[in-house]
């Protein structure tokens, strides 16, 4: 009856397409086409119901044909069905029902990897490290690939009860946690570096964005705030509403901050700051990297452009593109990609081109010879088609081969766990480090632990050594090369040593987050981070601060 009843909304459906079909009878015509195709993938699909081996799953199949289509295009067209609501509700606004807790899983069990500060987890208790065993009675272990997430979230004043193991204990306890509106912060930690400085560190750009950096930059100054470094590293962006407002904290009324270009001339437009500035005046620094994107790219161009402050760390991701949200039948949406975004100097700074792909499907960054020079304020250079570089560049700290293992493998984390469990307190995030005696007694707790390695070297040689197999050197060299082999082998003994320093950094924070959340291991990095470190410098370094802005 399944089958006959679907036959026919196919049937009625194919009539409606007949008709508008029948009526773009001209082959040239767009619209002739778009029917024309509609047609005969609403026919393919309705021999496919009828005559494939199999039943068909109507909405998986017609998720996955959408999916495909919009994979034509770019990454950020995006279809939400009604199920999937929920988490585009959470995408922009921040919000969602649950109890403020990240869960991984590794080696079988799921632990809890954060706990938000301020969330019904944090209340009732829930700690990092803590094994979930049931979730409402639910034997996590019998049902491997159980969705978690959807587990924990529910109704705001309805109450969740998990079973949980801590480190270091044999027994299970049960804890009862409320759930309740959970609202990722933009602005998960503000303070003061220095007497001085003050720092903002801006994740997001949801809709409460802009109010919680203006609440924290006027927090600041109260507190002796002079010069602001604002973080926006790893901040993919949101909404551009939020951009604005953001950037009008630091540019006066009426300044241009950004103008949208696209197919739809009347949805173009400029926006201006509509606000006087907080304060157009106080030495600015703004951190980016790789993963700063889309509003946070409009934000630091914005800063650039008007030579308002100094951009430090690495080039920005390059997503210069508008997203809409349109509303679908039965409750689905589109985001759909508009526009082109321009910043003040009038440079659009996305990084690659979609509208033009290989004959693999694949794209690629734009060229620089095709990328066009463009002028700040102040006359500086500045380029469009691949992200905002920063005035100081400060390199990626890509970790060694050995302290990425130790990460991957969770190794860290498990230590942390140990440590927290024999240390009930430690001193404040900011005063806290690992003694040389203290880092002794980690490596020996490694010394039975799996974390093997390839280095960089080593894979290159593997290279080198296949290569003169290839082409039929390896005979003549291969003692030398098995001499060289034997010097460039990693010991792991030697690269804990050798990168002592850097292993040490990564498990204090992972030690300072059992104990301070978030915010401990903001604090904890004042002191070891090299980009806030670079921007203390140039900020004790004024007259460099303003020559950079001269473009001197």
């Amino acid at each position: 009856m399944k089958r006959r009843s679907l036959k026919l909304l196919l049937l009625t459906g194919l009539t409606g397409i007949g008709l508008t079909f029948a009526s773009f009878t001209d082959p040239g015509d767009r619209f002739f086409e778009i029917a024309k195709n509609l047609d005969i993938f609403a026919t393919l699909f309705k021999e496919l119901n009828t005559y494939y081996v199999d039943e068909i799953n109507p909405n998986k199949t017609m998720r996955a044909s959408i999916e495909a289509m919009l994979k034509s295009l770019d990454p950020y067209t995006n279809y939400f069905p009604e199920d999937d609501i929920e988490d585009y509700m959470t995408m922009t606004t921040g919000k969602y029902n649950g109890i403020g807790a990240l869960i991984g899983t590794r080696q079988g069990q799921h632990l809890v990897m954060m706990v938000y500060e301020e969330t019904p987890a944090e209340k009732a208790g829930l700690k990092i490290g803590d094994e979930i065993l049931k979730i409402d009675g639910v034997d996590l272990k019998s049902r491997p690939g159980l969705d978690i997430g959807k587990l924990l979230k529910g109704q705001t004043g309805t109450s969740v009860k998990l079973t949980v193991k801590r480190y270091g204990q044999q027994s299970s306890e049960e804890l009862s946690v409320g759930r309740d509106v959970v609202k990722m912060t933009n602005v998960p930690y503000y303070g003061m570096v220095s007497d001085e400085v003050g720092y903002i560190d801006l994740k997001d750009f949801t809709n409460t964005a802009s109010r919680e950096v203006r609440a924290a930059f006027q927090d600041l100054k109260g507190k002796g705030m002079k010069k602001l470094i604002l973080d926006l590293r790893d901040n993919p962006g949101g909404l551009l509403n939020m951009a604005v407002d953001i950037s009008n904290v630091f540019i006066p009324k009426d300044a241009e901050v950004v103008s949208t270009k696209g197919k739809v001339t009347e949805w173009n437009k400029t926006y201006t700051a509509l606000n006087p500035a907080m304060d157009a005046e106080m030495p600015l620094v703004v951190l980016t990297n790789s993963r700063s994107a889309s509003a946070a790219e409009i934000v630091a161009g914005v800063i650039q452009d008007y030579d308002r402050g100094v951009l430090v760390g690495q080039r920005s991701f390059g997503k210069g593109l508008v997203q809409v949200t349109r509303d679908l039948s039965y409750n689905s949406k589109l985001k759909v990609t508009t526009a082109k975004y321009y910043i003040p100097s009038g440079r659009c700074i996305q990084a690659i081109d979609y509208s033009h792909r290989n004959p693999d499907g694949s794209v690629g960054k734009i060229a620089d010879s095709l990328k066009a020079a463009f002028k700040t304020k102040n006359g500086r250079a500045v380029y469009d088609g691949g992200g905002i570089a920063p005035d100081v560049d400060v390199e990626k700290m890509v970790p060694a081969a050995v302290t990425a293992s130790l990460m991957q493998k969770g190794l860290l984390f498990d230590y942390a766990n140990k440590y927290h469990h024999d240390h009930p307190t430690v001193k404040p995030a900011r005063e806290f480090f690992l003694s040389d005696t203290d880092y002794q007694g980690f490596t020996k707790w490694l010394a039975d632990k799996e974390y093997d390695y390839t280095t960089q070297v080593e894979r290159e040689f593997d290279e080198l050594e296949a290569s003169a197999k290839k082409e039929k050197y390896y005979d003549g060299v291969q003692e030398q090369l098995k001499s060289l082999r034997t010097k460039l082998s990693h010991s792991k003994e030697t690269d804990l040593q050798k990168f002592k320093d850097e292993i040490k950094y990564q498990l204090e924070q992972e030690i300072v987050v059992h104990y301070y959340l978030q915010k401990g291991v903001r604090e904890l990095s004042f002191a070891k981070d090299p980009e806030i470190q670079t921007a203390v410098k140039l900020f004790a370094d004024m007259p460099r601060y303003q020559a950079i802005l001269k473009g001197k």
